[in-house]
């Protein structure tokens, strides 16, 4: 449990910050399907507000576990999550063509979601008792935790989910750069990988050819795959300055933008705010990040460093990615905004990522 001096520690400004862009969510969340005529789109709202709540009793369960705890069962985690998406690929529930989602009573769980957690929290333990001085790493003390990457991402890719499974990677990337590792060894990496890049193409699915071919040029198919990237950009670029306002974006509203409270948040939030309303969000999400990295840094040992670095790097991916996605700069690959995205899984997760920076950080200040 926590003790009231971890308590006098808790950083409420990172907190509140944090569960005001959440808040801030399930408002946009209702202004975008107030006036479509489903009432179970009308109502996602206040299923979000619920997932809030679940995401905050994550958060606490979080806190109340010395982060520590989550080394010693590192590997147990990471085997359980291994079972966990195996399930989803013998049971799972279809949407939309690919098999993602278990059913845990009347819930809907993406267990991919979760599975990025545990990866940072098993790579965090690997790298604990790796070697100490930067620079002794080679490609050979790679082997196991790439096996551990590829694995959990080949679980994934196989969904199909083409956006965890970037994240999954780029989390991988993340702790390579993290230990220092040789600077031959790295060029030796990096090149391997963009000579290996293109054969990628080829186990992707036409739907994902499609949309990196019409990335730069959506007017190749804008009917198609592009029809998405073209109304996202209509949508932010006719939110000007101050916006249209709430309940006021003709996008959302008349029904030209898809997916608007989940992928495309963003666009509907920047039509009806305007470019101020995008600068405060972006600088609150900007607080998040920097303030994630400055635990990280200041973390009281190793595996909180890399834990605490895996998460909030995790966090800024999906941000950036999402951002980038829905103004044309990368393919549309159904990455969610954190915190404002509707989406249960991907709430408590992150609340869930809050409550482990916040833990690393009060339990620094009493060592």
């Amino acid at each position: 449990m926590i003790d009231r001096h971890l308590a006098s520690n808790f950083n409420w400004l990172f907190f509140l910050i944090c569960l005001g862009i959440s808040i801030l969510g399930v408002v946009i969340i209702y202004s975008a399907n107030h006036g479509r005529p489903e009432a179970f789109f009308r109502g996602l709202y206040i299923k979000q507000i619920y997932w809030i709540g679940y995401g905050l009793v994550a958060m606490l369960i979080a806190l109340a576990l010395d982060y520590r705890w989550f080394s010693r069962y590192a590997y147990l985690i990471y085997f359980f999550t291994l079972l966990a998406l195996a399930y989803v690929l013998v049971s799972g529930v279809v949407v939309s063509g690919s098999r993602r989602w278990i059913h845990i009573g009347s819930i809907s769980i993406q267990v991919s979601e979760f599975a990025k957690v545990s990866l940072i929290i098993v790579l965090a333990k690997y790298f604990e008792s790796g070697k100490m001085m930067p620079g002794q790493y080679t490609l050979k003390d790679l082997l196991i935790p790439a096996l551990m990457t590829g694995v959990l991402g080949g679980l994934i890719v196989t969904q199909p989910d083409l956006g965890t499974t970037m994240m999954i990677f780029f989390i991988f990337l993340v702790f390579i750069v993290a230990i220092e590792m040789q600077t031959t060894t790295l060029i030796k990496l990096f090149s391997s990988g963009l000579l290996l890049a293109p054969a990628i193409w080829f186990f992707l699915q036409d739907y994902q050819k499609s949309r990196l071919l019409t990335l730069f040029n959506p007017e190749l198919d804008p009917l198609g795959a592009g029809y998405h990237s073209i109304q996202s950009k209509i949508a932010i670029g006719s939110g000007g300055f101050w916006g249209k306002g709430l309940l006021a974006g003709t996008q959302s509203r008349l029904n030209f933008l898809p997916e608007k409270h989940t992928d495309f948040i963003f666009s509907v939030f920047a039509e009806e705010t305007g470019f101020f309303g995008v600068a405060v969000l972006l600088s609150l999400f900007l607080f998040v990040i920097l303030k994630g990295l400055n635990i990280a840094f200041r973390a009281g040992d190793r595996f909180g460093f890399f834990l605490a670095l895996g998460l909030i790097s995790s966090i800024a991916f999906y941000i950036i990615f999402n951002v980038g996605m829905t103004i044309g700069l990368f393919p549309i690959t159904g990455i969610p905004l954190p915190l404002l995205s509707y989406g249960g899984s991907s709430i408590i997760t992150n609340f869930f990522a809050i409550g482990l920076l916040l833990n690393i950080e009060m339990r620094r200040a009493i060592h």
